[in-house]
């Protein structure tokens, strides 16, 4: 136990000693990383932190979110599935013995009827009749008495089993929901853009995409720390939440950029919905909590694409994604679409 006791402290001091050296904020995410990094148990993701930082020479936070969410979030999700796909197991286990056991009564009771129909035939006074009476009624108590106890536990299993299934229910929304903004994450943007492709193409309905991205995002983090830029993506997150709502998809698409899937909606109305977010986004006052100084406000940049016919989910997300940048090239706080002039002559110049 003491062996136990001194070979996780030191684990834990490695953890401690790699987020101080490295200057990164303590959270429990970041100790649970060089936590799992310093154990060595899991290889993958120490040989992408080793790689990460002989490249770049640290890790940046958008870095450790998706070591965190690629490496070890998945295994605590499956852990919990596991946990409550066992108490299932012996949920079901348990019900099976009883209707055994019922099984076994009722048998029992059969063999009891038979019995007493055959005494019956050879019944020669008032006595033994009233004895083959009483062992019927016993007999009969007895099976209604395991009937009720079966029954009982049945309603129990019922609920017990609801239950459990509303928690794989909530086990498997918060795998899809990103924890920081609450919005979707990259495995439900991906889920979900897939879907409405393919029944907006089935049914000749529109759909548009908007991806979009936080303007000088890393500004913010480098200024005024992480704690700040996790506070931005807050914000947008709220705001689209605020904007958006019914079928239309939002998802955090990935570190500082996000996407919304919209279905039956055309190119103009898409640009009206990319607009009113990006108002949205730019009304609000970004402010720094520890102290309540104004920070500014917050921008977005905005690229639009809508499906075409011969359309997969692929191009209709590179062409969002290069007008994105085609509002970033051109000014930022802004929305272009496959349509305007600014997209076009990007894509001329990356053709020539």
């Amino acid at each position: 136990m003491l062996d136990e006791h001194e070979r996780t402290m030191a684990f834990a001091e490695l953890a401690l000693g790699q987020i101080r050296s490295l200057r990164q904020t303590a959270v429990p995410r970041n100790y649970e990383i060089w936590y799992v990094y310093a154990t060595g148990y899991n290889s993958a993701l120490n040989k992408i932190i080793n790689e990460t930082l002989a490249r770049n020479g640290k890790l940046t936070e958008a870095d450790l979110e998706q070591i965190y969410e690629t490496y070890l979030s998945h295994i605590k999700t499956t852990d919990r599935i596991d946990k409550v796909g066992s108490r299932v197991i012996g949920e079901i286990d348990d019900v099976m013995k009883l209707i055994s056991e019922a099984l076994g009564m009722s048998a029992s009771y059969d063999a009891s009827l038979s019995g007493a129909n055959k005494k019956l035939e050879s019944v020669q006074n008032r006595e033994q009749l009233k004895k083959i009476v009483e062992s019927l009624v016993k007999s009969t108590r007895e099976m209604q008495d395991t009937n009720k106890a079966l029954e009982e536990r049945l309603t129990l299993s019922k609920s017990e089993i609801s239950n459990l299934q509303q928690s794989l229910e909530a086990i498997r929304a918060e795998s899809l929901t990103d924890p920081l903004t609450g919005l979707g994450n990259r495995k439900y943007f991906d889920r979900s853009i897939e879907t409405a492709v393919h029944t907006a193409l089935a049914n000749g309905e529109p759909l548009s995409l908007l991806m979009f991205d936080i303007d000088h995002f890393k500004s913010f983090n480098d200024s005024y720390g992480h704690l700040t830029g996790d506070q931005v993506l807050r914000l947008v997150g709220l705001s689209l939440k605020q904007t958006i709502k019914g079928q239309d998809i939002t998802a955090r698409y990935g570190g500082e950029e996000f996407a919304v899937v919209l279905p039956n909606t055309a190119l103009r109305q898409a640009l009206t919905v990319a607009d009113h977010i990006r108002r949205a986004v730019m009304s609000k006052e970004l402010k720094k909590k520890s102290t309540g100084e104004i920070l500014g406000r917050v921008t977005i940049s905005v690229g639009v694409s809508m499906l075409k016919p011969d359309d997969d989910t692929d191009s209709l997300i590179e062409r969002a994604d290069a007008c994105l940048y085609a509002a970033k090239r051109n000014g930022r706080n802004r929305v272009i679409c496959e349509a305007d002039p600014e997209y076009v002559a990007d894509s001329r110049s990356q053709v020539a």
